[in-house]
């Protein structure tokens, strides 16, 4: 019998009340329910695993409260996950078989899911931390996945959260693949999650890598699962980050690319505090700046004490200064919602990077200076407040309405008018060590404002 074909309202209500993220139609960023999604993200990568449902909902709703739009977490986690079960007393795995997932134990983990729903937040998901498939020289494994077993369960998972509306897939979990092996392994992964899900086209996912110099498109760029290139930059101080990004925004087919592991708060430097102390607010602030302005559709934020949700309970790694509560009011954590506020104010689906907006386009990252644009205005970020100068007529407009933006205070302050031609040398209100600035332009007949 010939199948009666829907009439096209209803195909497209079909689609809505599945899709919920894609890939934006230039494939530079990521469409929520068809509008621009901003990723402001926090890596909470212990969640499910070292807090109990009170804690989760605390966290969660403070998160919220400053603006973040995404949480990283894994399901099977970094800190013996198979073996020291959650606050409810479970372990995720039965005799450390992925093909019995523990029903107690992600009854827990859909608890926590839906509350971050009800607080607005979307959940960056890994079905598993790395050291699952790969222990190299730190955690706790054990290497329990093979290709086989990864499908079936990446099938599983994927079923589970498919009518969750609020789940974004990673895939990774800090880890390279060394070999074959570990390419299929994640491969695998990727096609049970895709399918226990519905499809390719019902599921947003990337893949979380260690350094690496293109990031998760060393891998994987080719492949169909692979929706947005993700990079790890590290815990070093003033990493080239925009290097990094612009990479993989070269790369063909195009792909949304963002860093979703960068320096974080109140982290050892390198991983050495004794000599080169530990990252604070300023460090943050410029590698989510340099990140998005060089073409990432959003950026990630980090806490050294809240990704392993420090407490006095539990065992510490690499020397965290506070317990998790207290850092969630870390000066950094409270700056992203400028971050947010900053790119939420414009056109998000025409931005550009154009290092040709500026001619002090190449110091390095401690000064930076480093510009984006869309049709009808441009930023330019200057790292440590040094003066720059913009070529203009590169934006619609005879005339440009003009703004200091502070991203430390999240205000603008308005300038007198510029004409939309020739050059013009801008000069920060404040410049050093701390005082990084945000130009604002644009077109004056849009009438933006701030």
């Amino acid at each position: 019998m010939k199948r009666k074909l829907l009439p096209a309202f209803f195909l497209l209500f079909a689609l809505a009340a599945t899709a919920q993220f894609r890939v934006s139609d230039n494939h530079r960023f990521i469409l929520r329910d068809g509008k621009p999604f901003f990723w402001m993200g926090d890596t909470a990568w212990e969640l499910f695993h070292r807090l109990n449902k009170e804690q989760a909902v605390y966290y969660l709703k403070k998160r919220a409260e400053q603006g973040f739009t995404v949480i990283q977490a894994v399901a099977l986690a970094e800190f013996d996950g198979l073996h020291i079960p959650n606050p409810e007393g479970d372990l995720p795995l039965i005799n450390d078989d992925p093909r019995q997932p523990n029903e107690q134990y992600f009854q827990h983990v859909d608890y926590i899911i839906d509350q971050a729903a009800e607080a607005g937040l979307v959940i960056a998901l890994l079905p598993t931390w790395g050291d699952k498939v790969f222990k190299n020289t730190w955690g706790n494994g054990p290497e329990v996945f093979t290709p086989e077993n990864a499908e079936v369960y990446g099938k599983w998972i994927g079923a589970r959260y498919k009518n969750r509306k609020n789940v974004i897939w990673l895939l990774g979990g800090d880890r390279n693949p060394r070999n074959d092996r570990d390419l299929a392994i994640w491969r695998a992964m990727a096609a049970g999650v895709a399918e226990g899900a519905g499809g390719n086209d019902q599921v947003l996912m990337g893949f979380h890598p260690q350094p690496a110099e293109k990031g998760s498109a060393e891998w994987f760029h080719n492949d169909d699962w692979l929706d947005f290139n993700m990079f790890q930059t590290g815990h070093c101080r003033d990493n080239n980050v925009y290097d990094f990004i612009q990479r993989a925004y070269n790369l063909s087919p195009a792909k949304p690319v963002i860093d979703g592991e960068p320096i974080y708060e109140d982290h050892p430097v390198c991983f050495n505090a004794r000599e080169l102390g530990t990252s604070n607010a300023l460090d943050v602030r410029k590698s989510v700046y340099l990140t998005i302005f060089s073409g990432a559709f959003g950026a990630t934020y980090g806490c050294h004490d809240i990704w392993q949700m420090y407490s006095p309970y539990r065992p510490a790694v690499n020397g965290p200064h506070v317990y998790w509560q207290e850092a969630l009011d870390l000066p950094g954590a409270g700056q992203m919602k400028y971050v947010r506020k900053l790119m939420e104010s414009r056109p998000a689906l025409d931005r550009v990077p154009d290092q040709s907006l500026i001619v002090e386009n190449d110091y390095w990252a401690a000064e930076r200076i480093q510009a984006t644009r869309g049709k009808d205005y441009l930023f330019v970020y200057s790292a440590a407040g040094k003066p720059f100068t913009v070529n203009l007529g590169k934006i619609s407009g005879e005339t440009l309405r003009a703004y200091w933006y502070n991203p430390r205070k999240g205000e603008a302050t308005q300038l007198e008018s510029v004409k939309n031609r020739g050059t013009q040398q801008f000069k920060p209100p404040t410049s050093g060590y701390g005082q990084d600035w945000v130009l604002i332009l644009d077109d004056a007949s849009k009438n933006y404002g701030f």
